[in-house]
């Protein structure tokens, strides 16, 4: 399953330490098992390096969920959740990116934050662990957390927007994507929409070549995370390709697959790629389809040639 996202740990992260007081270290073998995770999922590194994505994420979470009053920190590194964190626990109130940074107190710990950005306290202090920042990380290794945190949160955000989406923009975004990522030589007009009533399962359809002897066939699916693609739904869209005389489709969905829908396509002969929510995000950040760039840091080095002593 994907690796998941930072607002996905916050929940899980708050009851891990509403018992005693733990390190996000510890909470590890709990997430692992919680989600399900593999060995390779846990140890996916991010591009510097220096941490786990899953570590990453979850030590993330629970630096949100302290600066909103919801956990404590009796001690360095070291963190348990607070009376208003079990209060929130007891009432059995969901939590996720977009409530967490809606309470009060996760508001002013965040402007209080850019109030100090402002004064450019921040490249005048060394980094710390109480800012979730490890002791030996260089610069560039805090921009490619900050960059990691951005994009998770990134992903719940366009994930909230998908979900709102009338169902025809949707089924135009996944044809956009598609083309944009190379499918029909990223020409647009080899991509059509064709969702509606009776399709027979099939949203959109994208030619690989000018006269559309070979086409890759489109189902879009805006489910809600709790609602999984299963066995059937991809069996329905086995048959519609069948029914077409097509070989490729691609299957995309804001939800996820079931373990029993993606075995599924190893016994068929057509060839199915297979796109959840999280990595639908993803691309769509990838690929800038509904994001834009807002800002672009350049990180410069020596240029050894240039300062290379003269050759005798």
């Amino acid at each position: 399953m994907p690796i998941p996202s930072m607002g996905e740990f916050l929940l899980p992260c708050l009851r891990l330490l509403a018992g005693e007081a733990r390190n996000t270290r510890q909470c590890m073998p709990a997430l692992q098992k919680l989600f399900a995770l593999s060995e390779d999922e846990m140890g996916e590194a991010l591009p510097s390096g220096t941490r786990t994505r899953v570590f990453d994420r979850a030590d993330w979470a629970v630096q949100h969920l302290y600066w909103a009053g919801l956990v404590e920190r009796p001690e360095r590194g070291v963190y348990r959740a607070t009376a208003e964190g079990r209060a929130w626990l007891a009432a059995g109130k969901p939590l996720d990116w977009r409530i967490v940074k809606a309470i009060p107190a996760h508001q002013a710990a965040m402007a209080a934050a850019a109030e100090r950005n402002n004064a450019n306290s921040a490249s005048t202090q060394k980094p710390s662990q109480d800012s979730a920042t490890a002791p030996d990380e260089n610069p560039e290794d805090v921009i490619d957390r900050a960059i990691g945190e951005a994009e998770a949160v990134l992903v719940d955000d366009i994930l909230d927007r998908l979900q709102k989406m009338h169902p025809t923009r949707f089924e135009q975004l996944i044809v956009d994507l598609l083309v944009k990522m190379g499918f029909g030589g990223g020409d647009p007009a080899m991509g059509e929409r064709i969702g509606k009533s009776g399709d027979g399962g099939i949203d959109g359809i994208i030619n690989e070549d000018a006269l559309g002897l070979d086409a890759v066939y489109v189902q879009a699916k805006r489910w809600k995370p709790e609602n999984k693609i299963s066995r059937p739904d991809l069996q329905g869209f086995v048959g519609s390709l069948t029914g077409e005389g097509a070989t490729k489709g691609v299957f995309v969905t804001t939800s996820d697959f079931t373990r029993e829908a993606r075995d599924y396509l190893n016994k068929v002969q057509h060839r199915i790629v297979l796109i959840n929510g999280e990595r639908l995000a993803r691309l769509m950040i990838q690929h800038e389809v509904g994001v834009r760039a807002r800002r672009t840091f350049v990180i410069r080095s020596i240029d050894e040639d240039r300062f290379a002593d003269p050759e005798g």
